[in-house]
């Protein structure tokens, strides 16, 4: 009993500092020089949360990319065609 009230406490405790695991794309929201180093570690692109790919014509869009807000804000200025999603790719 004891053992559980201490392991809740200390959960507790971290979550009130923010010291809790975050996934690794919430965890290190990192800026990147261009999309070719992006696309090195997010093979298809970054997005924000509720995004879609735009495209034109019959292409069909991009729907494999990484949902992070956090490096979608970090590298915004990757998204060229402004729809949430940077650096696209197949």
């Amino acid at each position: 009993m004891l053992h559980r009230l201490a392991g809740a406490v200390l959960v507790a405790a971290l979550a009130a500092t923010g010291l809790a695991a975050a996934g690794p794309a919430e965890a290190a929201a990192k800026t990147y020089k261009n999309c070719t180093a992006l696309n090195k570690v997010y093979k298809h692109g970054v997005a924000r949360k509720g995004a879609s790919d735009k495209v034109r014509g019959s292409t069909r869009p991009v729907t494999t990319f990484t949902v992070s807000t956090a490096v979608y804000n970090a590298n915004k200025k990757s998204d060229r065609d402004k729809d949430g999603v940077a650096c696209e790719k197949r």
